[in-house]
């Protein structure tokens, strides 16, 4: 029996949005290659619920090539969120579990969450001061010269 491990390898099978705002829907691509001599079929990606949408590839994927499953999560309740994506192969029994997380926040607190995170950066910030360049021209320089005294 064939393994999905031994016929697609992901980039990675876990990804964090962070914080996100209510209402805007946010999406993340899992890349994967066959790793296989044989062409792959994904027969489905089932999420754990309505709220995310898996969009994954209907072509067979050939050897050495690579591919994206497409997952967006709608951010339409307040709360924390984990879900889990179960990939299915053709011809291969056990299922792959890709999955996403994060925290959807209300807009204000989503706001004041971004305004904080900009205030501790700009703290951290080293501030430097450089001075202007002088103006470059591409007139020579004039050279002047000391006149003698005249005598009275």
């Amino acid at each position: 029996q064939k393994k999905i491990s031994e016929l697609i390898k992901f980039n990675d099978e876990a990804h964090s949005f962070g914080k996100i705002k209510q209402g805007n829907p946010v999406t993340y691509d899992f890349t994967f290659t066959n790793i296989s001599k044989e062409p792959v079929v994904i027969e489905r990606a089932q999420a754990s619920c309505g709220c995310t949408t898996p969009k994954w590839p209907q072509e067979a994927i050939m050897p050495g090539k690579t591919a994206v499953i497409n997952v967006g999560y709608n951010a339409a309740s307040v709360a924390p969120f984990e879900k889990s994506i179960s990939v299915k192969v053709a011809g291969v029994e056990d299922m792959l579990n890709l999955k996403i997380s994060g925290e959807v926040l209300e807009a204000g607190a989503w706001e004041s969450e971004v305004k904080a995170k900009e205030v501790a950066k700009a703290k951290e910030a080293p501030v430097k001061k450089t001075a202007a360049p002088a103006a470059k021209t591409n007139k020579p320089v004039a050279k002047k010269t000391a006149t003698p005294a005249k005598k009275s």
